[in-house]
């Protein structure tokens, strides 16, 4: 083994700095310029070599700029909170200064937090968005003000889900039954049975539709049936069972 081999093989098992992915890509989102984050970095290898308190000197020297800048710095970071100094204890009891990059990864989580609640408000307004087109579309015209604040009602007093008020828009649509009333209906009904999902509420349809035939002779079966290719309970009719 070479020279160049040899220390390519000790810079290969030279203990790992370890830094977040989410740190590294979004720092700049939080604040942070590129030598503040890089002083950090190094306030954080200095750490890790059991130096938790460098100087500026020491950390202007890898950081190559002039010990004042250095030290403004430092200040600057404290002053934004993104950085503390804290006491530690040793094993024999001493208090000692020691910087800490906890506020660092404070500030990011609650960046990520409110970016992940960000993300979770477009996507809830994207989807209800897209079922006030469902609406639209089936209705074949707008919205009245009146209807909106309805379907807003569904969604936000009554706690229904977006697939389920489509599920029940489908269902008046097929019935031939299309309003809201009977929408409205058909959403009270599944609430009051327990229905959550949009197969439960297949199931307890058919469930529904195979009582409903059992009151009717098999001719009128038969003539209806006939007639009418899916035939569907009438949700605005008083339960029966």
């Amino acid at each position: 083994m070479n020279l160049n081999e040899k220390q390519l093989l000790t810079l290969f098992m030279d203990k790992p700095f370890f830094i977040p992915t989410s740190i590294f890509t979004s720092y700049t989102k939080i604040g942070l310029n590129d030598q503040q984050f890089l002083l950090l970095m190094h306030i954080h290898q200095f750490s890790q070599e059991g130096n938790s308190f460098p100087t500026p000197n020491q950390l202007q020297e890898r950081m190559g700029v002039d010990e004042t800048e250095c030290t403004n710095l430092l200040k600057n970071l404290i002053k934004r909170g993104f950085l503390t100094i804290e006491e530690e204890q040793d094993s024999d009891g001493r208090l000692s200064e020691a910087f800490s990059i906890k506020p660092l990864y404070e500030k990011m989580l609650l960046f990520l937090d409110n970016s992940g609640m960000e993300q979770a408000n477009q996507t809830k307004q994207m989807v209800e968005g897209q079922l006030f087109r469902r609406f639209e579309e089936e209705f074949s015209r707008p919205l009245s003000p009146m209807e909106m604040e309805m379907i807003s009602m569904w969604l936000d007093e009554d706690g229904h889900a977006t697939e389920m008020i489509e599920a029940a828009l489908r269902e008046s649509v097929v019935s031939g039954k299309l309003s809201f009333r009977y929408i409205d209906r058909i959403l009270f009904d599944w609430k009051k049975n327990g229905i959550r999902s949009v197969q439960q509420a297949k199931l307890h349809g058919e469930r529904i539709r195979q009582k409903s035939k059992g009151t009717t002779s098999r001719t009128d079966n038969k003539a209806e049936s006939s007639k009418v290719r899916h035939p569907h309970y009438n949700w605005l009719k008083p339960d029966k069972y």
